[in-house]
């Protein structure tokens, strides 16, 4: 091979080398594109997550961009995006940055937001949502962690013991150890409970083995439900009553919330009380009757010669008659 060959390959394969960087270069960046075309967003955030210049910007998982660059803005993180100029954002989209996998880079994501809302314009500030940072859930992770340990720890000196003292699988060991006997002798108790009540012995086992028990029982909470029914239905009833009563209907009604019903009652109850008092006092006809013994001595009298007289007409005639009367009687 001589030297003309040799430095024809070289050339070419430094060429190559050129070749396969641009490639790379706008494989992964893809921004030289978008510099000479697309409109600005503005992104605030609190923590701009390791972002920088040349990120992707994906909206539903398509790349619609680039991020431009960052910047420090009013006490804040701001990344200044440029999205294609075919690209719509709907003006209520949010942008949040996520992360590539557990060792790849951030990339701002895009939500597509509603199709009624006005797009965003260029210049404007896209609203943000913050995502949970990977340092942080391994650090809340490890707190945790270490919270988890603490409590498993002290799990294990309550089971096990400390300062010399017995745990609770040895104090559960001691109780049932020292009250093996009492223990015995109850679980004897309840087998000869349950014996009892299988044989039928007992109020309880013949109402458990007796079915004619069990319908009496049956027909007697049958009985007392129909009780119930009946008592729920005077219950509503009283309560219909009472209600028509505070409404004002009905005699009962109206003689409690009818004012002028009260107060004819009141001047009946008067009346009465002047009328009782004029008899006792004797005024009035009838209370002279009442009280006057005159008028009761007069009668009688009255009535005795009323009765001699009739006596006295057996034989006469009618005219007669009448004149004796009204001659015995004036």
């Amino acid at each position: 091979m001589n030297n003309a060959q040799y430095t024809i390959r070289v050339g070419l394969f430094f060429l190559l080398g050129l070749a396969l960087i641009w490639v790379t270069y706008e494989t992964l960046g893809n921004t030289s594109r978008l510099k000479k075309q697309g409109y600005m967003l503005v992104a605030g955030f609190d923590n701009l997550k390791e972002l920088k210049a040349g990120d992707d910007i994906r909206m539903a998982g398509v790349r619609i961009g680039a991020v431009e660059t960052t910047r420090l803005a009013n006490r804040r993180a701001e990344a200044v995006l440029r999205i294609e100029k075919t690209v719509v954002i709907s003006g209520d989209a949010t942008a949040t940055i996520v992360a590539a996998g557990l060792l790849g880079t951030n990339y701002i994501s895009i939500d597509l937001g509603s199709p009624t809302v006005p797009p965003l314009t260029a210049g404007s500030e896209i609203r943000t949502v913050a995502s949970p940072d990977l340092n942080t859930i391994m650090t809340q992770l490890g707190e945790l962690g270490n919270k988890l340990d603490g409590a498993l720890g002290s799990i294990g000196d309550v089971f096990k013991g400390q300062d010399g003292k017995p745990g609770m699988i040895q104090r559960l060991d001691n109780l049932i150890s020292e009250n093996s006997e009492k223990v015995n002798h109850t679980i004897a108790g309840l087998q000869e409970i349950t014996d009892k009540i299988n044989r039928g012995d007992g109020t309880l086992g013949k109402l458990v083995n007796d079915p004619a028990l069990h319908d009496q029982l049956l027909a007697t909470v049958t009985e007392l439900k129909g009780v119930a029914d009946d008592a729920r239905g005077f219950v509503t009833n009283a309560q219909i009553l009472v209600d028509k009563v505070k409404s004002g209907e009905g005699t009962l009604g109206a003689l409690i919330y009818d004012d002028q019903t009260g107060q004819d009652l009141k001047a009946t109850m008067a009346n009465l009380r002047s009328v009782s008092n004029k008899l006792a006092k004797g005024e009035g006809t009838l209370g002279k009757l009442i009280n006057d013994d005159s008028l009761y001595t007069g009668a009688q009298s009255t009535l005795k010669k009323a009765d001699r007289a009739l006596d006295g007409m057996s034989d006469a005639g009618p005219i007669t008659a009448v004149g004796v009367v009204a001659n015995a009687l004036f």
